[in-house]
């Protein structure tokens, strides 16, 4: 048996985790999800019926990862030996921008999505205030950034860069140079392009 079992769908924010677990050099089976027919067995994992999932087979027992920022972090943990953990000045911005990513900046493109952003009086309660302030305080970040942490690629990246490159991608975010250059860096990286190939030979598969 592998390390882990992850449980994903191509079409999907899998290909986070996907990404993140080739960075990480792990072993791991995958059981791809239909989304009109998910197995019992899966639904008792993650009652959300989501993916990603990751189920880690560790000596003490299985452990269940949700949610694609989680199972990142968790897998740099796991595998040290891949050097993408924070150094103690990085930390900061590792956390910092991870979770930019998995808050605001998913909570700013999903109201665009659904128009359903705040008026200008609400942005206070908002937790990402507004769609443009929450781009143009990432888009300073990378002004100045190569990377999440500064100057070297680190876990952060996987989940702060699937943001950028799906966004632009996509067209949900806006295709300013600080984060087309972004995800240029992303895309020549090694653990990206077998991740991709991956998920992509799957989608072709599913479409014939």
């Amino acid at each position: 048996m592998a390390d882990y079992t992850f449980y994903t769908n191509p079409m999907s924010r899998g290909q986070i985790a996907r990404w993140a677990l080739h960075e990480a050099g792990a072993d791991y089976d995958q059981v791809i999800i239909d989304w009109k027919d998910k197995p019992a067995g899966f639904l008792d994992i993650n009652p959300m019926g989501k993916v990603p999932t990751l189920v880690h087979h560790a000596e003490s027992g299985d452990r269940i990862v949700t949610e694609a920022a989680a199972i990142c972090l968790y897998l740099a943990e796991m595998h040290p030996e891949a050097g993408l953990l924070p150094s103690d000045t990085e930390m900061a911005d590792y956390y910092r921008w991870t979770f930019f990513a998995s808050g605001p900046v998913e909570q700013a493109i999903t109201s665009r999505h659904f128009k359903s952003e705040p008026a200008p009086e609400q942005e206070v309660m908002a937790g990402w205030g507004s769609f443009d302030r929450t781009m143009n305080a990432l888009e300073k970040h990378f002004d100045v950034n190569d990377w999440v942490c500064g100057g070297r690629f680190t876990m952060a990246d996987v989940y702060v860069g699937s943001s950028v490159d799906w966004g632009l991608t996509f067209g949900t975010m806006p295709p300013r140079p600080a984060f087309a250059a972004y995800a240029e860096r992303l895309q020549a990286r090694d653990g990206y392009k077998a991740a991709k190939a991956v998920d992509n030979t799957l989608i072709a598969e599913m479409k014939k």
